[in-house]
């Protein structure tokens, strides 16, 4: 009876499990799922734009301290719309400078794709040089302090937020919140930065285990 040669593609195919690219590792998957839905509850907890809009209920503030109480109030209500409007400016900002903005995705993409959800088990390989997992972390650190801090880049970033946080800050000076009805019975997390903080908690839950295989 005649054999059939198996040929090299079928022998490597039988040999093992073959590794997934980075765009479908499940940790990837998880981690934009949970990242995807704690941004989405943040933001289900947004006031009604209108309330924030409101010219009836703008005046000049009293003083320093009457400006100081008003903006701690307007900050506990509308929290969410104030983080949207600093990231709408962000966003602005980066749109208007193209080469800032591909410049930071291509960093983040190094980020995600070639050191947290690289599969374990493909070395990054660059023109023909292996580099290990602790030799990849140190040039993408390096890399980023670099783009970040000694780059115009950095500075647009520092001015987009900087403007962002002045807006917030005119409005909730201005803003009367004594219409407003503050939930006393709030839970403690709902306080500065609450749903962002949840959504990078759930994001780092997600990345955990492929930071600690590394490791």
């Amino acid at each position: 009876m005649a054999t059939i040669p198996m040929t090299n593609s079928q022998s490597t195919a039988g040999s093992g499990p073959q590794s997934q690219p980075p765009i479908t590792n499940p940790a990837f998957r998880t981690f934009l799922s949970r990242l995807t839905s704690s941004i989405r509850q943040g933001f289900s907890q947004r006031r009604p734009w209108f309330e924030l809009i409101d010219r009836t209920a703008m005046a000049r503030p009293d003083n320093l301290t009457d400006a100081y109480s008003r903006t701690r109030r307007n900050f506990s209500y509308f929290k969410v719309n104030y983080i949207t409007l600093l990231a709408l400016v962000l966003a602005f900002s980066l749109l208007s400078h193209p080469f800032s903005l591909l410049v930071l995705l291509g960093l983040l993409a190094a980020w995600l794709f070639l050191y947290l959800f690289r599969p374990s088990d493909q070395p990054l390989v660059i023109f023909g040089r292996t580099f290990s997992d602790r030799e990849t972390l140190g040039i993408l650190v390096v890399l980023t302090v670099f783009i970040v801090f000694l780059t115009s880049i950095g500075s647009l970033l520092i001015s987009a937020i900087l403007i962002g946080v002045a807006i917030v800050c005119i409005h909730g000076a201005f803003r009367v919140p004594e219409d407003l009805f503050l939930d006393d019975q709030d839970p403690a997390n709902s306080g500065f930065l609450s749903f962002l903080g949840n959504a990078a908690s759930s994001a780092a839950i997600a990345a955990a285990p492929a930071v600690a295989s590394r490791v």
